[in-house]
């Protein structure tokens, strides 16, 4: 068993990608490098503008800025390989990479699910709890908020990648997709991956149930403090202060679900494969528009810094 471990680690990987349309590679090539750009660019923006604007140093921005930091990494594990596959003849990826890869998308994936339940306890003592809400959430226990999330991501992430490195591979060594996935890994496995489907199921159900009844029980205090609400004004800000978050919430969640919903049939690849574009390219994009279109006080630092740069060169 260990030989043949010996030599699943020097083994190279062939990612199939969107082989099976060979007329798309360019036209999609160009779509995701734009999404791509978008994303780089909306992600970075975002956590220089944070950081810049004094107004926008409270505990919702400084884990907005976590956020955009994840996004921009996670987008940036796994589009540059499916940009290169779309245009170069090889699509190769070794076995250390291959594992890396996973490793760091499983843990920007469990890290981002547990900032925005983070996110969610956040929005729940701005609501519910306004007059302390500077004392309640302190720089400190922001701080360790955040670290405990980027840990945990990292130890669930570990616990899983150790699973699939007692895998062998010994016969195809196809992956049915863009990048090194779980699903498709298992099922380019020769051996048992009774333990490794069995560990992956228990941390991802225990990662999904807690960060969503975190959120539903923050949400439920959240709703029944704006109905007790009198005037319309506070109403509305409330609701606004809620809005861009739900919204991430329920696209990242919402495309989550539905991937690992459908069964690792032969049938179901383009489908895996579609879900994980979602939330691999264009959540990662969608996340710092949503943020900054809902937002007065990103809006004011974007008008600000655009109208500066325009007037600091002479005509």
């Amino acid at each position: 068993m260990m030989d043949m471990r010996n030599q699943s680690a020097g083994i190279t990987f062939i990612l199939s990608g969107f082989s099976e349309y060979p007329q798309l590679q360019v036209p999609l090539f160009l779509v995701f490098l734009a999404v791509y750009t978008v994303s780089v660019v909306g992600n970075l923006g975002m956590i220089v503008i944070i950081r810049i604007n004094p107004k926008l140093h409270t505990p919702m921005y400084f884990f907005l800025r976590h956020l955009s930091f994840l996004d921009f990494c996670y987008s940036s594990v796994t589009t540059p390989k499916l940009l290169e596959i779309l245009v170069a003849d090889t699509r190769t990826i070794s076995y250390v990479g291959c594992m890396m890869q996973f490793f760091l998308g499983c843990t920007l994936v469990i890290t981002e699910t547990f900032m925005l339940a983070v996110m969610a306890y956040d929005r729940f003592v701005a609501v519910c709890n306004p007059l302390l809400y500077t004392v309640a959430m302190s720089p400190k226990l922001c701080s360790l908020l955040v670290a405990g999330t980027y840990t945990w991501g990292g130890l669930c992430s570990l616990t899983i990648t150790c699973s699939l490195l007692k895998l062998t591979f010994c016969g195809s060594n196809v992956l049915h997709h863009f990048g090194c996935e779980y699903s498709a890994i298992i099922s380019a496995a020769c051996s048992d991956s009774y333990f490794s489907k069995m560990t992956c199921f228990i941390i991802a159900t225990l990662n999904e149930v807690c960060s969503l009844l975190i959120i539903l029980a923050s949400y439920i205090f959240i709703i029944v403090t704006i109905i007790k609400l009198p005037s319309a004004g506070g109403l509305q800000k409330a609701f606004s202060t809620c809005a861009s978050h739900l919204t991430a919430i329920t696209i990242f969640h919402g495309v989550m679900l539905l991937l690992y919903c459908v069964p690792n049939s032969g049938s179901s690849w383009l489908f895996i494969k579609v879900a994980t574009v979602l939330y691999t390219v264009v959540i990662p994009m969608l996340n710092p528009l949503i943020y900054s279109l809902r937002n007065n006080d990103v809006k004011e630092t974007i008008r600000k810094l655009v109208n500066t740069k325009m007037f600091s060169h002479p005509m």
